[in-house]
């Protein structure tokens, strides 16, 4: 695996130094969910190869699947054209979402335009 640690310190951080983090189906290319990630939780997940983030409300690192059994393995992590976003292309065992979903945004759709 070639990776520059280094790199993930001149991500562009908010200002409570996390980045957002897209992840999606390596299969089927569907958005599986966002999550938080700091620069301890993209190190602990390069170095696991499965998805580590930051939980806001816990102020504290969520391997995700530790306790439900439904880890994501990492395929790739790309970064944005202005460093502040992830995408993580995963294989995942389960749904991503704690509501049992495939996916976070199979609660409601918003909009959709009809043929």
């Amino acid at each position: 695996m070639d990776f520059n640690s280094d790199a993930v310190f001149g991500f562009a951080y908010n200002q409570s130094g996390l980045i957002p983090a897209i992840v999606q189906s390596a299969e089927s290319k569907r958005v599986l969910m966002m999550a938080w990630m700091n620069q301890e939780s993209l190190l602990k997940t390069i170095e696991l190869g499965e998805t580590v983030f930051y939980s806001r409300s816990r102020n504290a690192l969520w391997h995700k699947g530790e306790t439900s059994g439904n880890v994501q393995k990492v395929v790739s992590i790309e970064v944005d054209c202005d460093s502040d976003a992830l995408l993580i292309q995963v294989h995942e065992t389960g749904p991503a979402c704690h509501n049992g979903t495939e996916s976070c945004f199979d609660t409601a759709t918003l909009f959709e335009v009809q043929d």
